[in-house]
């Protein structure tokens, strides 16, 4: 048995897989944010750990048998995040997440302070990343930033609760603007742009390989055996991109989380930082990736529900495939700025052409295209970085509702693919690194779970959201800086 650790935004979610690759059942745990400021993001690191210890007691009351069998344990977590500690492991304050918009003028800095940035990290300096929070802790917070000794991305500080090492793996890693992203290693270069060394930074391993082993105590209170291993683990999407079998050039994935992704395999290092496409490392040696990030998508909907008084599956079934939706105002999906392609932390979440005549269900057709539309914005900036896709799985929250799925679909002008299982996101892919870590290989490992759904893109419906997608990216630029 394996068991993955997804620690995500809004959630901390577990899986426990068995040795034939079967979901034998899954938990989770709530999280809330805090953003005492505005663009502020945080969490507090204990909450993270308070959660997974809350949902490990879940997976072990409705399955204790197969629980007790875990021989590895992969995690999949948050990207960006920075968790400070002191020289006795102490977290000095809360962690800032990848989305806090703070430190949009350290960007700035950090692109003078290191020329070479694009050539080396592969990526434009955005706010979401972990280099420029370091850089505003130093300046607003110098006596913290004094006293901090490492600097730990989210699963791998659950890490540290887990086995008492400081390990972190190229795919989380790319995602701090740190590495040498080609080399899969720490760049002293850019490190020492923002006042750090090696000292302060977590030994790296691959994804797939073993970065610990579970505390003799925990073992003992949870009921499993002396050496459970602990897997390298990933960024939450390449995870997600293990827990759907995205391992070859050109595999590519939407993921509906908190934030929406699009994510596609490389197999070479191919940055192009000016469309705001990231350049990162996949969970695979020898593999890379390019995404393009929205910083709200699931989360869009989310707050629509509160914002109607309504929950999600009522707000869906109002919704019918065959309305054109021609009456439905224009949603700007940027409620926390937006990183592909417009890389503006300032950019305005916006409901336009509201009515008399408009309904709840308009609006919430609106918030589903809107974020339909960031990504077609984003799939263009992969196309000019010279990827192509013509089909796409869809994983995380979102994969549930068909509806979304074929606004996509008919949006992107992309076929795109539901797998069993999807909603499992970073948790499957997490749990497969887990039993990689123990020597498992890839291709027994990493398979594709079967297709639930396929929705192919209605050439109609594409027309006609042709125009809406226009009318989105020219509301975007009138009310860019407003």
């Amino acid at each position: 048995m394996y068991l993955g650790i997804d620690l995500g935004t809004s959630e901390v979610k577990l899986l426990l897989l068995d040795g034939e690759g079967r979901t034998v059942g899954t938990a989770g745990s709530a999280l809330t944010l805090s953003s005492p400021e505005p663009l502020w993001s945080e969490q507090d690191p204990h909450d993270w750990w308070r959660a997974t210890q809350a949902a490990i007691a879940k997976l072990r009351a409705a399955h204790p048998a197969e629980f007790s069998a875990v021989r590895g344990i992969g995690l999949s977590g948050q990207m960006h995040g920075a968790v400070l500690l002191d020289a006795a492991n102490t977290v000095l304050r809360p962690a800032i997440l990848w989305n806090d918009g703070r430190s949009h003028a350290e960007c700035v800095e950090l692109g003078t302070a290191a020329p070479r940035l694009h050539n080396i990290a592969g990526n434009l300096a955005m706010p979401g990343f972990t280099a420029p929070k370091l850089l505003w802790v130093r300046k607003h917070e110098p006596e913290t930033f004094a006293r901090v000794k490492s600097v730990l991305l989210p699963k791998d500080w659950l890490r540290l609760q887990l086995c008492g090492e400081k390990v972190s793996d190229p795919s989380d890693a790319a995602g701090t603007l740190w590495l040498d992203v080609a080399r899969r290693d720490w760049s002293d270069e850019l490190l020492a742009a923002c006042g750090l060394t090696r000292a302060h930074m977590p030994r790296l391993v691959e994804s797939s390989e073993p970065g610990g082993v579970l505390r003799p105590e925990l073992a003992k209170a949870w009921g499993l055996g002396a050496e459970v291993l602990i897997a390298g683990g990933a960024g939450d999407n390449a995870a997600s991109a293990i827990g759907i079998g995205a391992t070859q050039p050109g595999d590519g994935f939407i993921s509906l989380g908190t934030s929406g992704v699009l994510f596609v395999v490389n197999d070479r290092f191919a940055p192009n930082p000016t469309s705001a496409v990231h350049a990162f490392c996949h969970a695979l040696p020898q593999r890379w990736h390019q995404m393009s990030v929205m910083l709200s998508a699931g989360s869009c909907l989310k707050w629509f529900c509160a914002l109607a008084g309504a929950d999600e599956s009522t707000l869906l079934a109002s919704l019918s495939q065959n309305d054109s939706a021609v009456n439905a105002p224009i949603f700007l999906p940027y409620l926390a700025g937006e990183r592909t392609p417009h890389n503006d932390p300032f950019a305005p979440g916006a409901f336009y052409g509201l009515t008399t005549q408009t309904t709840r269900a308009d609006c919430t057709h609106a918030v589903l295209e809107g974020v339909a539309f960031g990504l077609a914005d984003g799939l263009a900036a992969l196309r000019e970085a010279g990827t192509e896709v013509h089909a796409l799985s869809l994983v995380g929250g979102g994969a549930r509702s068909a509806y979304w799925a074929q606004l996509i679909a008919d949006a992107l002008d992309a076929e795109i693919l539901v797998h069993d299982g999807s909603e499992a996101g970073g948790a499957l892919g997490a749990a497969r690194l887990g039993w990689l870590a123990t020597g498992a290989s890839v291709d027994a490992v990493c398979t594709r779970p079967g297709i639930a759904a396929r929705h192919v893109p209605d050439p109609e419906r594409h027309a006609r959201l042709a125009s809406r997608l226009a009318r989105f990216r020219d509301l975007y630029r009138r009310l860019r800086g407003a």
